[in-house]
């Protein structure tokens, strides 16, 4: 009978299910029937969330799909402003050579100019000296003059000849003032429409350049708009389907739950007859004794033996939880730090300090976050509660635990380490009134619930 005992006591304590005591107070189905309906409504409730997860991530692969196909429209354009912002440049860049020949072509038109200008002066002193000449000799009579001195009239004619050269050479001299004048003055037009054309031309391009790279400034500020958007909703993406995962755990250990729950039940049931058996026994036996009254305190010694073989439901340490850590004192707890919320309480030691599961449970998950580092997720069933702790930062690779194993209150899972997004040595324990969800919705302060 002794073995009998240790027997159920250890699927009792397997079956993460603390009924200590329960069954002596309360009848059998009864208790049957609650626990396995609040094992089947907890695993109810994890496969909607699991479904509502599903949907949440369709939804994200679908923002995702609308995001990359903005994308790819920004990018197009982007390399449509990229080619008609290096043709402008391309442009700007050939009127400024222009501009740069034109100046060239001015710096030697003035040299030009300056030296017209200097054959103007030159001809007007001429000039000037001529009508000087004229003043001071008469003019016209001084031709006279010249022809009436001839000696004979071959000498007339040559003189004839001279004065004609003479006053045909300034009439050429004013033709050729006249004309230099009239070159200067187009030269001069020329050059200013020709450096308008292209300093008008050149202010175009700079304004079209100016307008390309402001809409190149906003395809630039909605890429990276859609850029944080892929990588934000990436990251929910992500810490979806960790949430889904975690479910799916959960739901495992759930349904291994209920087994256990139906095993410890059976064993119960089975312990329940054998108990029946022997009390219908003993009390044929005190019958029969009754009958005889030489072997009526035989009887009696007999009845009170079977007594005290009856098996009684195991009893439990004291309180459903235990330290979850070997050492440290709590460095922080529930509630608002650091514009977040911080679902747990932090547990800090120096040096190798023992993980211990804080319940008897069920491994939900045991991997690696990269928020809470090395993590164990453990679900636990006591009095008719389902409860879920959370060990994250141990050590790396001292988790000794694996997803679906049955864990015993007090079992040592793992160290007290510093992995994930930590700051220091400690550990981080969350405690859940029912499943963990991405929300942590259920989380509770564990602070008198479980001893630190």
């Amino acid at each position: 009978m002794k073995k009998k005992n240790n027997t159920v006591a250890k699927l009792t304590i397997v079956s993460v299910l603390s009924f200590s005591g329960v069954m002596v107070s309360m009848p059998t189905y009864s208790l049957a029937n609650s626990s396995l309906s609040e094992l089947s409504k907890e695993k109810s409730e994890i496969e909607n969330k699991q479904n509502d997860v599903q949907s949440q991530i369709t939804d994200s692969s679908n923002q995702l799909d609308d995001i990359h196909t903005q994308q790819a429209s920004v990018e197009t354009q982007l390399e449509k402003l990229n080619t008609s912002i290096s043709s402008t440049q391309v442009k700007i860049t050939e009127k400024n050579e222009q501009i740069s020949t034109t100046k060239a072509e001015v710096e030697k038109l003035e040299k030009q100019i300056a030296e017209v200008t200097k054959r103007i002066e030159v001809r007007n002193e001429l000039l000037k000296e001529r009508a000087r000449s004229y003043q001071e000799t008469g003019g016209v009579i001084n031709y006279l003059d010249v022809l009436m001195g001839s000696q004979s009239f071959s000498d007339f004619i040559d003189r004839v000849g001279a004065v004609a050269t003479i006053v045909e050479a300034d009439q050429g001299i004013i033709k050729e003032q006249e004309a230099d004048k009239k070159l200067l003055e187009q030269s001069q037009q020329e050059l200013k429409t020709k450096l308008s054309s292209l300093e008008n031309m050149l202010a175009d391009l700079e304004k079209m350049k100016v307008s390309l790279d402001n809409q190149k400034k906003e395809k630039d500020e909605l890429m990276a708009q859609l850029n944080e958007q892929e990588d934000h909703v990436h990251a929910e993406m992500l810490s979806l389907e960790e949430e889904e995962q975690l479910l799916a755990d959960q739901k495992v250990a759930m349904e291994k739950a209920i087994q256990l729950e139906k095993d410890r039940q059976a064993e119960l049931a089975k312990q329940a007859a054998e108990e029946a058996r022997k009390k219908a026994e003993a009390e044929a036996a005190a019958a029969a004794a009754k009958k005889s009254s030489n072997t009526s305190s035989s009887s009696s010694n007999s009845s009170s033996s079977n007594t005290e073989n009856v098996v009684s439901s195991p009893s439990v340490s004291a309180g459903n939880f235990t330290k979850p850590a070997a050492a440290g004192y709590v460095s922080s707890g529930l509630g608002q730090r650091w514009g977040t919320f911080h679902a747990g309480v932090d547990i800090a030691a120096s040096g190798t300090v023992p993980i211990y599961a804080a319940a008897d449970g069920v491994v939900i998950r045991s991997y690696t976050s990269s928020s809470y580092g090395e993590a164990v997720f453990v679900s636990h069933y006591i009095n008719g509660q389902t409860y879920t702790t959370v060990y994250a930062h141990m050590r790396s690779g001292s988790r000794s635990v694996q997803s679906g194993e049955v864990v015993r209150k007090g079992q040592q899972i793992g160290l007290m380490g510093n992995t994930g997004d930590s700051q220091g040595q400690h550990l981080h324990f969350e405690l859940h009134k029912g499943a963990w969800n991405q929300a942590k919705s259920n989380a509770i302060n564990p602070i008198g619930i479980v001893p630190f």
